[in-house]
């Protein structure tokens, strides 16, 4: 597994766990030689794990609109930035970038990439791992809302069971090397 993708906020959050989970997990990246994919923003928890991979010597990935450009959120001290039209072009390029992805906490944005990657692997666009970082409990409600829907019959509880979950970066890293080891790496772009 060479890369992974981070979906997280913008914001850090009120509580100082996350800024630390954000670190810890970036020094982990760089430490290991994981190269990170990441929306490419200066800010939030997204600034803070890319400047842990960097500050480790890691190489990091920015994807991020031009409007984010223009409104003058672009990290610039990334190995690369990729700069696109589309929050579109934004998925599929980190997507095509990464071998698994990691959601920390986050808002809308965070809830809208990381739903949207489970779906295309449940449609097999795409047959890459995904996982919650799930910091300080964040994402139980969450985990709460899937598992209703399986009991009510919405989603399969195969397709629950992909989705992996941990609070702890490197069981998380571990987990999502054995998961990436059994999988394939493509991208159907055509069915994007």
């Amino acid at each position: 597994m060479k890369s992974i993708a981070i979906f997280c906020g913008a914001s850090t959050g009120h509580n100082p766990v996350y800024r630390e989970a954000a670190q810890a997990l970036g020094t982990l990246f760089a430490r290991r030689g994981i190269r990170l994919v990441f929306g490419g923003g200066k800010v939030g928890l997204m600034g803070v794990i890319a400047d842990a991979v960097l500050a480790g010597g890691g190489e990091v990935i920015g994807v991020i609109p031009q409007s984010l450009v223009d409104m003058e959120v672009a990290h610039q001290g990334l190995t690369e930035l990729h700069v696109v039209e589309t929050m579109h072009e934004r998925k599929a390029l980190m997507a095509a970038e990464s071998d698994a992805f990691v959601a920390m906490p986050g808002g809308f944005g965070t809830f809208d990439e990381l739903c949207e990657i489970v779906t295309w692997n449940q449609l097999r666009i795409i047959q890459k791992p995904a996982a919650l970082f799930n910091v300080n409990g964040y994402f139980n409600s969450f985990l709460s809302m899937i598992d209703h829907a399986v009991t009510e019959g919405f989603i399969k509880a195969d397709q629950r069971a992909q989705l992996l979950v941990e609070d702890q970066a490197e069981k998380l890293l571990d987990q999502l090397q054995r998961q990436a080891q059994g999988g394939s790496d493509w991208v159907d772009f055509d069915r994007i």
